[in-house]
């Protein structure tokens, strides 16, 4: 069971409804009268809408069955096509089961894909990932890296903050989870 303490937001996973839910922002709140509840703001995996909800201190929850599994992604056309790296299986997802992580999509990295009662309900990009910058405004001479910051466009066509002297073509990591530059990586 997983106590309302427990929760931290974008990683708590819960069962709330008979659906899983990951509960992305929480704040407790202490009024004059009464026991201290939470404000919640949750997302449903299966269908991807957020709610807002509030729930005593101490509530607790079960734990959603979830299955994890690494699967490379393949390509996309009207769908997007992942394969199994042990069984070879391949698997489908449309587009609104994949908006989460659309502009994290690479050919041939492989991804965590996430199940739900045997059924794959969310697709998770790793942690950091390597992405090659195609678009920014050039660096001029004196840019530091204690300066300012610039918009970048990636080759999955995410656009992040990077520091002035990043450049087109340099190849740079991210934190997929605050979509967040971290350094130059070439």
């Amino acid at each position: 069971m997983i106590s309302t303490s427990d929760f931290r937001k974008g990683s708590t996973k819960i069962l709330w409804n008979n659906e899983p839910w990951v509960i992305l922002d929480y704040q407790s709140v202490k009024p004059g009268k009464g026991g201290t509840y939470l404000r919640t703001k949750m997302k449903n995996l299966i269908t991807g809408r957020v709610l807002e909800e509030t729930f005593r201190s101490a509530e607790k929850f079960p734990s959603p069955d979830l299955e994890y599994k690494d699967m490379q992604f393949l390509y996309a056309d009207e769908h997007y096509h992942f394969m199994d790296q042990e069984s070879y299986e391949q698997l489908s997802f449309n587009k609104d089961q994949i908006e989460l992580v659309k502009n994290y999509l690479k050919d041939g990295i492989v991804y965590r894909i996430v199940n739900f009662e045997d059924k794959p309900i969310l697709v998770e990009p790793p942690t950091f990932m390597i992405l090659e910058v195609k678009e920014t405004v050039p660096g001029v001479k004196g840019d530091t890296a204690q300066g300012g910051s610039k918009p970048a466009t990636l080759e999955t066509g995410l656009v992040v903050q990077v520091p002035l002297f990043i450049n087109e073509g340099h190849k740079i990591k991210i934190d997929t989870r605050e979509d967040k530059y971290i350094e130059r990586a070439d």
